[in-house]
């Protein structure tokens, strides 16, 4: 079993903060060293960084030592991670895989339209990078839900609950019983990979297995599935570096 430790630390590699964070499996048998795709900073303002699996009573300082140790492995992977993209004024952001600029108006009561190829918040600039998520989130779910409404029709079937989260692992899922979820980060991608996702999480409410008939449907569902999936491998990453 696997459980997280409280104890996180940064490592100076090459004069590069590095966050460290600690977990516990104690079936493990030697120390594992990854990318944390989880990260968004620690106390000492180390941003990107590991995680490092401890087995049975292996302390945190061996941990440590392995990162050192492994330091240009670390560093030569962190370097090849996409830039983080903030959600601050200026910024460039995808919507529907179009390029578009955060641009803080300074008046009004804090809402956030569309005008153009700019993404006009209102409201104090302290709470930019909250508004944009909300709204993202906000049009995620409009999208999605309109989707999954007219894909559900043409196999017949009744979608459950429909929820948008910020989830890591995965970018869309269906429980046996109907409810849908999904990552409101595809609002960010290209129109057909968004489409293809719902019509992959779709095609569950009949097929609850990826067999041939589950791709059949999934075929029939949306235009382009090899594409969006593979946008999607190249492209994943950079979605989850954005605000």
């Amino acid at each position: 079993m696997t459980k997280a430790l409280s104890r996180e630390a940064s490592v100076d590699l090459a004069g590069r903060r590095v966050a460290v964070r600690f977990l516990r499996n104690r079936r493990a048998r030697r120390i594992i060293l990854r990318l944390d795709t989880n990260n968004d900073g620690n106390q000492d303002g180390a941003e990107d960084g590991v995680v490092v699996t401890l087995p049975g009573r292996t302390g945190v300082e061996e941990g440590l030592a392995l990162v050192r140790d492994k330091a240009d492995w670390v560093l030569a992977r962190l370097e090849g991670r996409p830039p983080r993209i903030p959600f601050v004024d200026g910024a460039v952001v995808p919507l529907g895989g179009v390029d578009h600029v955060i641009r803080h108006t300074g008046a009004g009561r804090g809402l956030v339209r569309l005008e153009g190829a700019n993404i006009l918040v209102a409201g104090g600039l302290e709470h930019t990078a909250r508004r944009v998520r909300d709204w993202f989130r906000g049009e995620a779910k409009a999208r999605i839900r309109g989707k999954v409404r007219d894909k559900a029709a043409v196999l017949d079937r009744t979608p459950g609950r429909i929820t948008v989260r910020d989830t890591k692992s995965r970018w869309g899922s269906c429980s046996h019983d109907g409810n849908l979820s999904f990552c409101w980060r595809l609002v960010m991608a290209p129109e057909s990979v968004l489409d293809y996702v719902v019509a992959h999480e779709v095609a569950h409410l009949a097929e609850h297995n990826h067999g041939p008939e589950f791709w059949r449907l999934v075929g029939t569902l949306t235009d382009d599935m090899d594409w969006g999936r593979d946008w999607l491998r190249r492209n994943g990453e950079r979605l989850h570096r954005i605000g």
